[in-house]
């Protein structure tokens, strides 16, 4: 028997019919079943500058349709993903570098990233009523307690970390150890860097 959010994805990747795999979509234009805080467009961030002029979450084709399988699954149990960054313009990796010109916080630009790439996006768990899960950080918390190997955390925290990381790596997104809201889409590191630009209104 389909369920009735089975069938919503169903033809949600009906929008997709005819789009490369490559091709950059909106995800909000794909699926309302979202949250979003794009922190990048704020000064509400580590660089404590705005460096998006408009808040937006863009993603390659493949990675929006790996991102509303994860959602339609994280949706079962009562929660949703919401967006902190999502593709971002190689031109704005230079802005950032600009800023905080460090490896350890910032890909160089001239090598670029895998959120460069339309590939990578920084997420956490939110109810259905938009309440977030207790991660244990705030979203770009540089230090041991947002490792994915920092088990000296209350339980509470550590199984929101798990129903993130275990359901993002069921729909073929990897982790890296330093930071529990980044999430990269296998397929997409072989892409190239880019730097399309979405217009702001």
């Amino acid at each position: 028997m389909t369920t009735k959010v089975e069938k919503d994805v169903t033809e949600k990747f009906r929008s997709f019919e005819g789009l490369a795999d490559t091709t950059f979509v909106r995800l909000a234009d794909f699926d309302d079943g979202f949250a979003f805080d794009m922190r990048y467009a704020t000064t509400n961030n580590f660089l404590k500058a705005k460096v998006y002029e408009c808040a937006e979450c863009y993603t390659r084709v493949k990675t929006a349709k790996a991102l509303l399988k994860a959602n339609k699954e994280f949706r079962t149990k009562g929660v949703k993903i919401k967006f902190f960054d999502c593709y971002r313009p190689n031109s704005v990796q230079y802005k950032m570098w600009d800023i905080v010109p460090n490896p350890q916080y910032v890909a160089d630009p001239v090598k670029g990233s895998i959120h460069n790439k339309g590939g990578a996006v920084d997420i956490t768990l939110v109810t259905l009523d938009g309440k977030e899960l207790d991660m244990g950080t705030d979203f770009d918390y540089f230090g041991k307690r947002a490792y994915h190997d920092n088990l000296d955390l209350p339980q509470n925290i550590l199984d929101n970390r798990k129903l993130l990381k275990e359901t993002m790596e069921k729909h073929g997104f990897w982790s890296i150890r330093t930071e529990w809201w980044h999430y990269n889409l296998t397929s997409g590191s072989n892409d190239k860097v880019a730097d399309f630009k979405w217009e702001c209104n």
